[in-house]
């Protein structure tokens, strides 16, 4: 409002020494017209040198007062353009006009305006540029933040179902997307099914597999390239139709997940946008992803590896499962071949549970450590022993009949009960319960001996706890 008052103030200056410019310019006039009349012409008379002399001063005058206005006018034209440039109007142009001091002014004022203006332009497209790097730096952080998350999901051994819902839910904020979904391929060279869906409305894509000779994906699984359609890349209007029906989606970007030259699975998003197109950046982020979901199944098969190279349990320095199953066939095949008896026995510690759940982790895991090692206290050099599970421990018993064997299993019971009858805290005394087979009664192989003695044990608990029963007492 201030600037309005400003230009309107100003404006009417201009027209007040406008006016008194005309009265200056014709003051003059009016002054020869009065001497004129007043002392010549009642003399002389009207004579035509003086009528010309007359006009001729009034059309200077005239003339005089014409060329001072528009060069007042051209003046106040650029004033008024410049004002409206001040304002932020920086595309308008001044008119130059005649080529006078005025017009230079306007000509170095429209060259000051498109310096300006270039000025302008070059500074907006530095900001595009930042704004775009700013867009760069955001995926990037999205992406390294999202690596590091899966990465120490993976470093934890969290289960590999876990894992493809976190990379399936980051793919699915990648391009615009509506959907994204990982095939898992569980046998060599079979179908391709579906293991994780994420987007709303994607019910439908649970129920989907993949045959390794699909026409649509058969690019993927035999040449591991990406499988892109868009607007610039169409599949040919049978596939497409075929693709829409079973996917519901317009736009699809598909990568393959492959470990050691095999392809084991298709990680790949997409949506329903029209006149869409993938770009480089996000087949190369869904790349990092389907990377990623590689080494989470590598990292599985080689924990799974390395346990079953391992031969002790890391809680209790007993022997794992896999070993004593190891030892145990080794044992029912010696004794087999010199007929002598070979007999195994389970044990499990009584309301395990309830004591994790009174004394912690911590707790339970001091508890485990000691009764591991009364039962390895018990048994002789040629026995082996080993936690099978939580609360299990498994003993081999070479060259023991059943008989022996529950002997040995009952006075292994008596002192683990002993020892933690000196526990004040009555929630603290521990007791075991044990079920007893032996080759080639029970059995003539592991799953056979670990199977009797399971339902011994069971038995034994379903008896009270606190006991251990053989497989003859069952029956």
């Amino acid at each position: 409002m201030k600037k309005n008052k400003d230009s309107a103030s100003a404006s009417k200056r201009l027209k007040y020494k406008l006016r008194v410019l005309f009265y200056v310019c014709f003051l003059p006039v009016f002054v020869s017209i009065y001497f004129v009349l007043k002392y010549i012409v009642p003399q002389s008379g009207f004579r035509l040198d003086i009528i010309v002399y007359t006009l001729a001063t009034i059309f200077i005058a005239i003339e005089g007062f014409f060329l001072i206005k528009e060069a007042f006018l051209h003046f106040m034209s650029i004033t008024r353009e410049a004002k409206l440039i001040a304002a932020g109007k920086s595309n308008r142009r001044i008119d130059i006009g005649k080529e006078d001091d005025v017009g230079e002014l306007a000509d170095a004022l429209n060259k000051i305006m498109q310096r300006v203006q270039g000025d302008i332009n070059e500074l907006k497209g530095y900001g595009e540029k930042t704004t775009e790097i700013n867009l760069e730096i955001q995926k990037r952080v999205f992406l390294l933040s999202s690596l590091l998350e899966i990465s120490s999901l993976v470093s934890q051994g969290t289960k590999l179902d876990n894992i493809f819902k976190l990379v399936v839910e980051k793919s699915r904020l990648l391009a615009n997307s509506e959907v994204a979904y990982l095939f898992f391929r569980e046998e060599e060279a079979g179908s391709f099914y579906m293991k994780i869906v994420d987007g709303l409305n994607a019910g439908h894509l649970s129920r989907l597999k993949i045959d390794p000779d699909n026409k649509i994906f058969n690019q993927l699984i035999k040449t591991k390239k990406p499988l892109i359609l868009d607007k610039d890349n169409i599949l040919p209007e049978e596939l497409g139709l075929e693709f829409y029906e079973k996917f519901k989606l317009k736009n699809n970007l598909s990568l393959p997940i492959y470990l050691k030259e095999n392809v084991i699975g298709v990680l790949g998003i997409g949506n329903t946008k029209e006149s869409f197109s993938y770009r480089k950046d996000d087949i190369e982020l869904l790349d990092v992803f389907s990377r990623q979901v590689a080494i989470a199944v590598e990292y599985e098969i080689l924990t799974h590896r390395i346990e079953k190279l391992e031969i002790k349990d890391s809680l209790t320095g007993l022997y794992n499962e896999a070993f004593i199953r190891t030892c145990l066939q080794d044992e029912i095949r010696r004794a087999i071949i010199y007929q002598r008896p070979c007999s195994l026995a389970l044990m499990n510690i009584d309301n395990f549970k309830a004591y994790q759940k009174n004394f912690g982790a911590q707790g339970a895991d001091a508890a485990l450590k000691r009764v591991a090692t009364l039962i390895k206290d018990s048994i002789s050099e040629v026995d082996r022993v080993a936690r099978i599970s939580s609360d299990e421990f498994a003993i081999v018993l070479p060259e023991r009949n059943k008989r022996q064997a529950q002997n040995i299993a009952e006075e292994t019971r008596k002192r683990i009960e002993f020892s933690f009858s000196e526990e004040q805290d009555i929630n603290k005394r521990i007791t075991v319960s044990g079920g007893i087979s032996e080759n080639p009664l029970d059995g003539i192989d592991t799953d056979g001996l670990f199977s009797k003695a399971r339902e011994s044990l069971n038995f034994a608990k379903n008896q009270g706890k606190n006991r251990i029963a053989g497989s003859t007492i069952c029956q």
